[in-house]
């Protein structure tokens, strides 16, 4: 990383160690000789590997101390962590999948995509205030018994929360419409072991979603741990990236690897004992896709709220900067009052759509293109998968800005690396469960060809809930560039790009909420058109194969 930088290694350690000390030549030439920065990145590289096989991660370039022992605490207190954030989540899945499973109520899931876009730094920072510093309920920032973990998991677990729980809502109406349902209920089986049987049923593709979304809890808490100062394996990893100790960084991804790895064959192991023996006798038979179809009334009122606020935002200058104006609240010359600097946070808002929804949906769609590539290799999928989806955004996001500079571009090529996984795994949880079906085996019987197995059968039963969950994904990515340009990686000052407006907002979100509930809520709108649209899209086809294929006269 130092040297595709560009940067001297040697400067960034002298200032991470002493900032008060002159960088004169005597003194970084005994940091480059005390580090055997001379040797080269192989040289050290080796070096690094070959105390690996012993048990020693090396020696902070910055503290002088082991690494062993920072990585073990960090990653301790991120488990922690992650353990309160999935818990919150999965209580927040069950509340968002009751409806569904206990009553029938379906819906196109806009509720939960809102949810699952809201941004953990924002919700992060409202808690700290309102909570923490407003009714003094809960401790603001440290590390030091369970009270402290609260916040920290509420700004975490609601997103993902929103996550899952959309998407075990997504895959379970198909199920509920199935023969068995009705005759259980004919036979006066209770609805506790009706739903039991349904989410097992349900969940087997989505378990490695629930691997990674723990995962992710762990090493993307980056932004969060940093507000509220936890001492957690990611803010440990980018400390360490920002001052160059790459002792300590590299020590720091290597346990999110290993925890990717130990919790993608967790997941697996779960997955196999859900399907039983069906996987491997070709028994199972995957529940026909049953879109839910949503009101039009729901995407049409959210599309034309995105559309009028950023086309009213278009018309507007969004560099303007007026001091005597700053922080003004709403009114009818700025409909959503003014930033830190006077700027019309309307304006910024729409003309910084197009680079924030334009970049989000070009990294989504190459993601699911790769991960439906990537999903017939279900071997590759699944371990690529698990070992893309432990690097924390932020820190490839610094490993991409140090090769190429911070900015969109280098924001997009980092979220893109690493937004494939989940996709990539859903995706080949389901081709094996559509290989294994009997129904495919019965087609094989027959003579069908490879290929036309492949397009008839295989690929439209992966495709759509894997298009759907990329949807679903989409504000996601979007969350995931805003969070790199809130840690300074993504466009830079001064872009009216949303992740941007977010880190300019924060500080005095306090005095001025509008300026950072404006993007935030924009982000919501869009996650919720995404899934309603998509919902609605999918009713109306649906509805014209039924009436297509009903008999004349009924």
């Amino acid at each position: 990383m130092p040297w595709l930088s560009g940067k001297d290694p040697a400067l960034t350690v002298l200032r991470a160690r002493s900032a008060e000390q002159e960088p004169t030549k005597e003194a970084l030439d005994a940091v480059r000789e005390d580090l055997g920065l001379d040797a080269g990145p192989l040289s050290l590289l080796g070096s690094w590997a070959s105390d690996l096989l012993h048990g020693d991660l090396g020696t902070s370039w910055v503290s002088g101390t082991d690494v062993l022992p920072s990585v073990v605490s960090g990653l301790q207190v991120s488990l922690g962590l992650m353990g309160a954030a999935f818990g919150v989540a999965v209580l927040l899945a069950c509340a968002l999948v009751a409806p569904v499973l206990l009553r029938g109520r379906r819906s196109a899931g806009a509720w939960a995509a809102m949810l699952a876009a809201m941004p953990e730094f924002l919700l992060a920072t409202v808690a700290l205030l309102v909570c923490g510093v407003w009714l003094g309920w809960l401790p603001t920032s440290g590390w030091a018994g369970p009270e402290y973990m609260v916040l920290p998991a509420v700004a975490l677990g609601v997103p993902a929360g929103g996550l899952l729980g959309r998407l075990v809502a997504d895959a379970l109406p198909a199920v509920l419409d199935e023969r068995w349902v009705e005759l259980w209920k004919g036979a006066g089986v209770d609805r506790r072991y009706i739903a039991v049987a349904a989410l097992k049923r349900v969940l087997p593709p989505l378990v490695p979603q629930f691997g990674m979304v723990a995962v992710g809890l762990t090493g993307g808490a980056v932004p969060v741990e940093t507000i509220f100062a936890v001492p957690g394996i990611g803010r440990t990893a980018l400390g360490a990236a920002k001052s160059q100790d790459l002792p300590l960084l590299q020590g720091s991804v290597l346990a999110l690897l290993a925890l990717g790895l130990v919790m993608g064959a967790v997941a697996a192991l779960v997955r196999r004992r859900l399907l039983g023996p069906a996987l491997r006798d070709a028994g199972l038979a995957l529940p026909p896709v049953r879109p839910v179809r949503a009101h039009p009334a729901v995407p049409l009122a959210l599309g034309a709220l995105l559309t009028v606020a950023i086309g009213w935002g278009l018309l507007r200058d969004p560099y303007a900067v007026n001091t005597a104006a700053r922080l003004t609240a709403p009114s009818w010359s700025h409909p959503l009052g003014t930033d830190g600097l006077g700027r019309d946070v309307l304006a910024r808002l729409g003309h910084g759509a197009a680079p924030t929804v334009g970049t989000a949906a070009a990294v989504c769609l190459l993601s699911l293109l790769v991960a439906l590539a990537l999903g017939f290799l279900p071997g590759v999928a699944a371990g690529a998968a698990d070992i893309a989806n432990a690097l924390p955004p932020v820190i490839v996001g610094i490993l991409v800005a140090a090769a190429a500079g911070p900015g969109t571009g280098g924001a997009a090529l980092a979220v893109a690396l690493i937004s494939w996984p989940p996709l990539a795994a859903h995706a080949a949880a389901l081709v094996q469960e559509v290989r294994a079906s009997s129904f495919l085996t019965a087609q094989r019987a027959i003579g069908a060809t490879p290929l036309w197995i492949l397009t008839r059968h295989v690929l439209p039963s992966v495709a759509a809930p894997v298009a759907r969950h990329a949807l679903l994904r989409l504000p996601g990515i979007a969350l995931a560039l805003a969070s790199l340009g809130f840690l300074g990686l993504g466009a830079q000052p001064p872009a009216p790009e949303w992740g941007l407006l977010l880190d300019e907002s924060r500080a005095y979100v306090e005095r001025a909420p509008w300026a950072a509930l404006a993007p935030a809520v924009a982000l919501a709108l869009l996650a919720g058109l995404a899934v309603s649209g998509a919902a609605y899209a999918q009713g109306r086809k649906a509805a014209r194969v039924v009436k297509k294929e009903a008999p004349v006269g009924v």
